[in-house]
């Protein structure tokens, strides 16, 4: 009998929507010397999140790990044939064409990260600074993809998967659901990058904190 089970832990929902935030945010100020600094910290977020993901993929829950979305090219194959069907195949975790997603993104992710850091660093030529935003357009146009195929899978199989996404659960069988959500390693997660936010010295918090304490000093004094 299928009821309501949990298949997203919440660490892997927290990285979704994080990573989500923060690769929007360091696009759109990507070309701005006004909000470079925003640009540097979001793409530290990023950078942090990318390496939890890759661990998790290995030592997460059931529908985490890499394992379980690595599937075969006629698996691939077979379910794009599925879906122009009326009974598409359906996963409980990602289907072969959303696995392939998750990977170029993890993918493109990494080469955002190190040539980011590579080019902050100034330790590279022009080439790296042209990779780094060729690979951040190549990421964005894979999310634009993977979003419509949220939207479409959604429709076909009549389930809400961005609602999977934010609470973690989906139909299925019960003794198919994973039986632990690791609350608590999610919110060690949004700690450690709420910490990076005030903390890092050219975050906005920290700017904001320092005009702060200069104005109370000053008011003091006067």
């Amino acid at each position: 009998m299928n009821e309501r089970i949990l298949v997203w832990d919440a660490p892997t929902r927290v990285f979704h929507w994080l990573l989500a935030v923060s690769f929007a945010g360091a696009f759109l100020t990507g070309d701005s010397e006004r909000w470079r600094d925003i640009h540097v910290l979001l793409g530290y977020t990023f950078a942090g999140l990318i390496g939890f993901r890759l661990v998790w993929g290995l030592i997460g829950t059931r529908y985490a790990r890499f394992r379980s979305f690595l599937f075969r090219p006629r698996e691939l194959v077979d379910y794009l044939g599925s879906l122009l069907t009326r009974s598409p195949r359906h996963y409980l975790g990602h289907n072969p064409a959303g696995s392939i997603a998750i990977l170029l993104l993890l993918g493109l992710g990494i080469v955002v990260a190190i040539t980011g850091w590579t080019a902050y660093n100034d330790m590279s030529g022009e080439w790296v600074e042209e990779l780094h935003e060729g690979s951040a357009f190549a990421m964005l146009a894979v999310v634009a993809v993977h979003i419509a195929g949220v939207v479409f899978s959604s429709v076909l199989h009549r389930e809400n998967l961005v609602r999977a996404m934010i609470n973690g659960k989906k139909v299925g069988a019960a003794a198919l659901g994973i039986q632990r959500s690791y609350a608590w390693l999610a919110a060690a997660i949004i700690a450690l990058v709420a910490a990076l936010w005030v903390w890092y010295p050219s975050s906005p918090i920290t700017e904001v904190k320092a005009n702060a304490e200069r104005t109370m000093e000053h008011d003091r004094r006067g």
